[in-house]
């Protein structure tokens, strides 16, 4: 903490709680009113000068909207400020951990804290939303579960406010596994892609992985064209109704998913609690309809290849066959009727000699 500042504004700075791209974060002292708080920074030197416009309206941004937010699990905005050159604001210190840091450990949770945690993560979006301020980054590094249970999501720094001036068509912001469709295509994003990501953490929590992977590439081509297995495929002792409940806030479409984040927690709720979802019937019908065709097709493209191998039979394996093959002519038979053991053993000759044909 060497080159840390001793203060910032009227807050006294305690220590380093961690560095990222943009700025550095302290825990630091209001003596004012006595209470600590969390300093997000920004140094306006040590931003590029094309980008520094745009990461400086950011920052203004986060502390707008999350200003003017007051809920029980949102991380609150007490403060922004700028001094000697450094931009800061001053926010709720939070004791806890980080959604990320319990997947990364693989550390996995019983339905009802599941349906819980999701639940209040979706009352906090239900009630941004109702403001007009959309998250564009809900992940499990925003989210933080404190001690006694209750969720906190954190950084609203590229929340969009409908009203404001700064955020504009065609820029893409967030995190790639977490992104929506729309966001990936630089379209105007609202509530339902924030509900689109909600939908990815809790994937996560039912799989224990990530719906998308891979490379940045990668992630786009999967989120815009691909759908993931559903999570009962990966994880047996997730409930079904969870499938159809991901297939709906997961959809391409913004208008095919929950469109408000109270209507998906009441899906995840009944469903947690072993209850029908209504409206879902027709997802999960069409769901089955893809399990029985693709069962089809999989079946159809083995018959082809176990075709195809035959057919491939070198002539070396066609006489090994023909040698293994057993001799039932002497097999009794009906009179006036061939033996089914000489028409066998024609049908075994005749799939050898087309074998042998196709190799010469």
């Amino acid at each position: 903490m060497s080159d840390s500042p001793l203060k910032l504004g009227k807050y006294e700075i305690l220590r380093e709680l961690g560095r990222g791209a943009m700025g550095i974060v302290y825990e630091a002292f209001d003596p004012a009113i006595e209470r600590t708080v969390a300093l997000k920074t920004i140094r306006r030197d040590q931003l590029e000068g094309a980008e520094a416009g745009d990461v400086i309206a950011r920052f203004q941004r986060e502390a707008k909207a999350a200003g003017r937010l007051n809920h029980p699990n949102i991380v609150s905005i007490y403060d922004f400020g700028d001094d000697n050159n450094t931009m800061f604001i001053a926010m709720e210190f939070v004791h806890g951990r980080e959604l990320r840091s319990y997947f990364e450990k693989n550390e996995r949770f019983p339905m009802a804290e599941i349906a819980r945690v999701m639940c209040q993560l979706l009352d906090a979006l239900d009630y941004s939303h109702h403001y007009g301020v959309v998250h564009r980054d809900i992940k499990p590094a925003n989210i933080i579960i404190q001690p006694n249970g209750q969720v906190k999501v954190a950084d609203f720094g590229i929340a969009r406010i409908e009203s404001s001036q700064y955020t504009q068509a065609g820029t893409v912001l967030g995190t790639p596994a977490y992104m929506s469709p729309e966001q990936f295509m630089g379209q105007t994003v609202d509530r339902r892609s924030d509900i689109f990501s909600a939908g990815v953490v809790l994937y996560q929590f039912l799989t224990g992985e990530r719906p998308f992977s891979g490379t940045a590439t990668t992630i786009m081509h999967k989120v815009l064209s691909v759908d993931p297995p559903p999570p009962s495929m990966l994880n047996v002792q997730a409930p079904k109704p969870f499938d159809a409940i991901i297939a709906k806030a997961m959809a391409k479409r913004p208008e095919d998913r929950f469109q408000t984040a109270r209507e998906f927690a009441d899906a995840i709720r009944m469903a947690a609690e072993g209850k029908a979802v209504p409206g879902l019937d027709a997802i999960v019908a069409a769901a089955a309809d893809d399990t029985v065709v693709n069962a089809g097709a999989e079946a159809t493209v083995k018959a082809a290849a176990d075709r195809t191998a035959t057919l491939k039979m070198p002539a070396q394996a066609a006489g090994a066959a023909a040698k293994q093959t057993p001799d039932l002519s002497t097999a009794p038979s009906a009179p006036g009727r061939k033996s089914p053991a000489l028409v066998i053993a024609a049908v075994v000759m005749g799939v050898i000699g087309i074998g042998i044909a196709s190799y010469f």
